[in-house]
């Protein structure tokens, strides 16, 4: 591989990057190479959608990242997974199918973005995924990505939606569709009861092209420039350096811890912090790191009277026997479905226009998301904040790229965040309490009864909330001084070098951020090749 030329490098196999390398190389007419720093998705585990567990502490397959201690969080380090291997975070996420809202993106544009409101991308959501539903004017048919409906619904999330309903919560049985507020069952990217990632619907489709390379094991460590031009890329492989050029771009597909890290080392971002470390300026650009943003999870747990749970199930060696059968037999059952079935999407307030809380319903419980499940059976509404107003930021450490990066999420660091987190914990009160959810509950595990007032419930978020794994916006999108990109995802002050991942979202999206990372990629590859012929 030393110092051999493509016309497209991309750095990062995750969600963006198997999008990219199957559509570049699409026409034949470009050589394309896809450096990933993890290793190929052959462990079985990242296949069977229950799998997410065996996934979510494995140094193998994720970077097993860590916040700095978070003041707004009691001072406490957070646990960020994010994927590291082929599919990157859509091969180890919890297989949620959202959009978002269509007002996210028409913010977008009136954010300075051209082209990136909701009559624009909605073409491109379409044109990503084979609905089990079938095609209409929101949905698609004939794309790579398989989003599939859950075949055998859980006894408990059935419960949940119809306590929502019955604490006014409206029924919705597409979260996708005309309108996202309610209460129902998600859509889940899986094809025949296995994981759909990219590396899956994107990646494998385009492996025997003459003219796409894939690497593995590979870890950049830098983006090098002639005066402005982004043209190589250094990485190591196996113990061993190599140099790669760029005829036509390089594209920056690293996720938005990995791909602000990648420009610092590389001396694009704010120009004192890269002196602190002893690396040169190429280009100073300050929004570099900065506009971080996520969705924060406050889990609220109840003890069930009956052992129908899934941690019933996982301390059963039968159980665990007859679900392993079901699966190698029929590809049905629980190991075919991800943790959370069902869910909501609910205003705070009144004075809210759209959806600001989101509830995802899972049958089981632990002490930490992928951690061992507790010994009684159990079920958990995690409670998200969709738009926080809180910003935080990604910044080196050191000029050694394998020094993961200071991560800053300044998690609860306004009162509107505080708020609407106590809003929905308290809405995740008032659906346990109605008669569906009833009959199954013996008590309130975590916060528990003694926890009341609104402060109570906010030190609990503090004591006890995590991510639901969901960073974006370290390259925001945009034309002012703080933006990273422009709207065609070209770094500011740079020629050849794009950013193609969550980290350019100038605003995070109203859900699960998987399906817009691949439409983000698939409108990328439009701009791209728009220029290239």
């Amino acid at each position: 591989m030393t110092s051999h030329t493509f016309d497209y490098i991309i750095i990062g196999g995750g969600t963006a990057g198997c999008v990219l390398a199957n559509r570049l190389s699409e026409n034949g007419k470009f050589t394309v190479l896809l450096l990933e720093a993890g290793p190929k998705d052959r462990y079985p585990w990242i296949h069977i959608p229950i799998g997410y567990a065996k996934t979510m502490f494995n140094e193998n397959y994720n970077w097993c990242l860590y916040t700095e201690p978070d003041p707004g969080m009691r001072g406490r380090k957070i646990y960020w997974p994010r994927g590291k291997v082929l599919g990157g975070s859509s091969s180890i996420n919890g297989l949620i199918f959202i959009r978002g809202q269509a007002e996210d993106f028409d913010q977008w544009e009136q954010m300075g973005n051209p082209g990136w409101g909701w009559t624009s991308v909605l073409p491109y959501f379409i044109r990503l995924e084979t609905n089990q539903r079938g095609a209409s004017r929101l949905r698609g048919a004939d794309g790579p990505l398989s989003v599939s409906d859950i075949r055998e619904k859980d006894r408990l999330a059935q419960a949940f939606v119809t306590a929502c309903n019955q604490a006014g919560i409206p029924v919705n049985d597409d979260f996708n569709g005309e309108a996202q507020e309610g209460a129902g069952f998600y859509q889940l990217t899986t094809k025949q009861g296995r994981r759909c990632s990219t590396a899956v619907a994107y990646l494998k489709p385009a492996r025997n092209r003459s003219n796409l390379t894939v690497e593995t094991t590979a870890r950049v460590t830098r983006i090098g420039f002639q005066q402005k031009r982004a043209h190589q890329v250094t990485y190591e492989q196996n113990g061993q350096p190599g140099t790669v050029t760029a005829d036509k771009e390089i594209l920056l597909c690293a996720g938005a811890i990995h791909s602000p890290q990648l420009l610092q080392l590389s001396g694009v971002g704010e120009a004192s912090l890269l002196k602190q470390h002893g690396i040169e300026p190429v280009h100073s650009l300050a929004g570099v790191g900065r506009n971080l943003q996520d969705h924060l999870q406050v889990r609220v747990i109840h003890r069930c009277n009956k052992p129908i749970t899934t941690n019933d199930i996982m301390k059963s060696p039968l159980h665990k026997m007859q679900m392993g059968m079901k699966y190698l037999l029929f590809r049905s059952g629980p190991l075919s479905i991800g943790i959370n079935q069902a869910g909501a999407f609910i205003r705070s307030s009144t004075a809210v226009d759209t959806p600001d809380v989101q509830f995802h319903f899972a049958a089981l419980s632990a002490d930490l998301p992928g951690a061992p499940l507790h010994d009684f059976p159990g079920f958990t509404s995690s409670v998200c904040q969709l738009r926080p107003e809180s910003r935080g930021y990604v910044e080196i450490k050191s000029a050694d790229p394998s020094q993961p990066p200071a991560i800053h999420p300044n998690y609860l660091h306004t009162e509107i965040d505080g708020k609407t987190i106590v809003a929905g914990l308290k809405v995740a009160r008032e659906i346990a309490r109605s008669p569906a959810l009833q009959e199954f509950i013996i008590d309130e595990y975590m916060p528990g009864p003694a926890v009341t007032a609104d402060d109570e419930l906010l030190d609990f978020a503090r004591a006890e909330g995590v991510t639901i794994f969901h960073p974006t916006g370290t390259c925001k999108m945009g034309a002012d001084s703080t933006s990273v990109v422009d709207a065609q995802l070209r770094v500011h002050g740079l020629s050849d070098l794009r950013v193609v991942d969550a980290s350019i979202m100038p605003a995070i999206t109203s859900g699960n951020t998987n399906a817009p990372v691949i439409m983000i990629a698939e409108k990328a590859a439009d701009m791209i090749l728009a220029d290239a012929l």
